[in-house]
């Protein structure tokens, strides 16, 4: 199991992730445990992405629930088709929102948000959670952003 992140901050966002993909890998093969990995895969994302908030939202009787996260207090739980978060879940794929004041029926759980990736993982052809990234800065996210957060959403649907 890795324990340190060897990221460069001085280079670009597609060489970090490229860099940090693989050591997400190293981080969760040979432990079992869920809330463990996500914990640790949220704290690597923040620290080496330099992102305001990373979480998790977990499927639980028909609501997303707030699981693991890294950043400020965040909404504890999200209905089925309501905000980001729960228009993925609701539409299985990733939504890229440059703008979340444009975004409608946006839940602004900070209001220092500008804007947000939200990332579907699956389980049986269902959603089982969702990958919430954060901004402070507005159109901070794109296709490099959707295409590496992807591959970590491949491999947490592996632990599932």
């Amino acid at each position: 199991m890795a324990e340190e992140l060897i990221i460069s901050t001085s280079t670009d966002k597609e060489e970090r992730y490229k860099t940090l993909v693989p050591q997400i890998e190293a981080l969760v093969t040979g432990e079992p445990d869920l809330v463990a990995n996500l914990s640790n895969i949220a704290a690597a994302l923040r620290q080496s992405m330099e992102f305001f908030w990373v979480g998790f939202y977990l499927v639980k009787q028909n609501q997303l629930v707030l699981g693991p996260f890294q950043g400020p207090i965040a909404c504890t739980r999200i209905d089925f088709g309501k905000g980001v978060c729960g228009t993925s879940w609701k539409e299985q794929k990733t939504i890229l929102v440059p703008d979340v004041e444009a975004f409608p029926g946006h839940i602004a759980c900070s209001s220092a948000s500008r804007s947000e990736i939200v990332l579907p993982a699956f389980q049986n052809s269902e959603v089982a959670l969702v990958l919430d990234v954060d901004s402070d800065k507005p159109a901070d996210f794109d296709a490099v952003d959707q295409q590496y957060l992807e591959k970590i959403m491949r491999i947490i649907e592996g632990l599932l």
